[in-house]
């Protein structure tokens, strides 16, 4: 397994950086919580071709993988932009699999022409057997869209909240259950009859998202292979694991710089214990939520059966990492790191939105915990005592690197 970048994957990472560098959209973010308008970054991701990374060449497309996309979204994560790719890629990349007659609207979406939003419908697990959406107040799940008909006369019902990217889609794609209680993927038009999007704004004032309600919406069924379905949900939860490890990086690299020019009594409080062990353990946790995301973005070509596991455990681990990062950005700044003009804050905010979107951190942290108990089980082993009793300092993420 080699996991290092190709030369062309690293042109990728360039030009993506050299793309998004041209807006200021760290300013923008701090100009939007007072009610100034985010930049459109589309016009910038269609120059890019980015719309057609997970688009076959015959459709338009640039025919790249996971890994690609993983590395647009990192670049992304870096300067809190939001070229509104978290929901057109699961979603062009679950119809790319259902190609067939769905290959005008591909070429349309490859080319940016028109834009795709994932409808994030949770798979089942071991605690919870149905499929299900992200509630829209409280801790309680919702159960997934239903669909009725068939052919033309399909339709689709049901309310997703929390949707990145919704406003202002030209297409929906996601799940529905239709009479028989099985999974089918589906697809809706933006301006369908019956199918309403609201634009909301939560904390982080630079993430497109919306409240989705179809009320028997004519919906296209599409013929796409067993799995995909379910996959689309990992590729989201590995892209936003992409995104915040970009973010992790610039809340490293912020606070290193800040710690080796800030000097009290006599010396760059970088060199102090409190400062090097606590961006020491920020380095640890982006490496570590880096190694599994790169696992899981060679495990969506190589190795699909492992591609669940690998998403939810970088997923997992990326979204802790930032969360800590963001905390500890803030810590190295002192008083000014608090303050509405630092760009701190804003990192707090990207990293506390990021975790609870599409099922949120500590699901795919369950996850993994299912995912190395069942193994244990089946080996006929048990975990250590103190991880049994909730005591063990492994995080299920970092212990799914040995998988």
């Amino acid at each position: 397994m080699n996991l290092a970048l190709s030369e062309e994957q690293r042109l990728l990472r360039e030009a993506a950086r050299g793309t998004l560098s041209r807006v200021p959209t760290v300013a923008a973010a701090r100009a939007a919580l007072d009610g100034e308008p985010t930049p459109d970054l589309w016009p910038a991701a269609r120059e890019a071709g980015w719309p057609g990374l997970l688009i076959a060449e015959q459709r338009g497309g640039a025919g790249l993988g996971a890994f690609d996309a993983m590395l647009v979204m990192e670049e992304s994560g870096r300067v809190l932009a939001d070229p509104l790719l978290l929901g057109h890629l699961p979603a062009s990349g679950l119809l790319d699999a259902a190609a067939g007659a769905q290959t005008p609207a591909l070429e349309a979406l490859a080319t940016g022409e028109q834009r795709a939003a994932y409808l994030p419908v949770r798979p089942p697990d071991d605690v919870q057997a149905q499929w299900s959406v992200d509630p829209h107040e409280g801790l309680r799940r919702g159960g997934a869209p239903s669909l009725s008909g068939r052919g033309t006369e399909a339709r689709v019902s049901g309310r997703l909240s929390w949707v990145p990217g919704a406003p202002g889609a030209d297409l929906l794609v996601g799940v529905a259950i239709d009479a028989d209680g099985k999974p089918a993927a589906i697809a809706v038009e933006g301006a369908a009859r019956g199918a309403s999007v609201k634009p909301v704004m939560r904390y982080d004032a630079t993430r497109s998202l919306g409240h989705v309600e179809l009320t028997d919406a004519p919906a296209t069924v599409l013929d796409a292979p067993a799995g995909e379905a379910a996959a689309a949900w990992f590729l989201a939860q590995a892209l936003l694991a992409a995104e915040s490890v970009g973010a992790v990086q610039t809340a490293l690299d912020v606070s290193v710089a800040y710690a080796q020019e800030r000097h009290t009594f006599g010396r760059p409080i970088g060199s102090y214990q409190a400062i090097k062990h606590g961006l020491t353990e920020v380095l640890r946790r982006l490496e570590n939520a880096r190694s599994l995301l790169y696992y899981a973005a060679w495990a969506r070509q190589d190795a699909p059966d492992e591609f669940p596991l690998a998403a939810s455990a970088a997923r997992s681990a990326a979204g802790r990492a930032l969360d800590f990062a963001a905390r500890e950005m803030i810590s190295v700044h002192g008083g000014i790191g608090a303050t509405w003009e630092h760009d701190a804050p804003l990192y707090f905010r990207r990293a506390q939105l990021s975790r609870r979107l599409i099922g949120g951190t500590a699901d795919a942290s369950e996850r993994v915990a299912a995912a190395m108990l069942a193994r244990a089980d089946a080996s006929g082993s048990q975990p250590p005592a103190d991880e049994q009793a909730g005591t063990g300092e492994a995080h299920p993420a970092e212990a799914a690197q040995t998988v």
